[in-house]
């Protein structure tokens, strides 16, 4: 019993907790990191855009991944510049969860299946108990390949 307890709490340990946009927030999350979430969980992307390009901090993985995000989904979207942050982000960080997944609904938008789909098989990697992001990724490509 004490072994079996042992690997489910070691388990419960490695899947942790994520938030969609991003990596989880911490309580010493930068200022403009708070309030462009904000921003976007209220479906406000220009201001969300005018925060992050406030804070200017181009080395950050969620930075970029954000600005992607508020990109891709502002109207009209910005897809190219969607595309550069996505890819910035994941040079900063190749595991950033949210930025495989975002991205790999930007290559759907741009009919790159094959894209998505490796983009999903990264992130089948990095989620190694399943997590959000390969969940979500991944019922997208079904439905494009359902829609198709």
């Amino acid at each position: 019993m004490k072994h079996f307890l042992l690997i489910f709490l070691l388990a419960l340990s490695l899947i942790g907790s994520s938030q969609a946009a991003d990596s989880t927030p911490a309580k010493s999350d930068p200022t403009w990191l708070t309030e462009s979430r904000a921003s976007i969980k209220a479906e406000k992307y220009d201001q969300a855009i005018k925060q992050l390009q406030s804070a200017n901090d181009t080395s950050s993985a969620d930075w970029n991944n954000l600005m992607g995000y508020s990109l891709r989904k502002k109207q009209p979207p910005d897809l190219v510049g969607a595309e550069k942050y996505y890819q910035a982000a994941l040079k900063i960080d190749p595991n950033h969860r949210g930025a495989l997944e975002y991205y790999g609904k930007l290559k759907l938008i741009n009919n790159d299946l094959p894209g998505a789909e490796a983009l999903l098989a990264r992130l089948d990697k990095v989620c190694t108990f399943g997590c959000e992001e390969y969940s979500d990724l991944k019922a997208a490509v079904q439905k494009y390949k359902s829609s198709k």
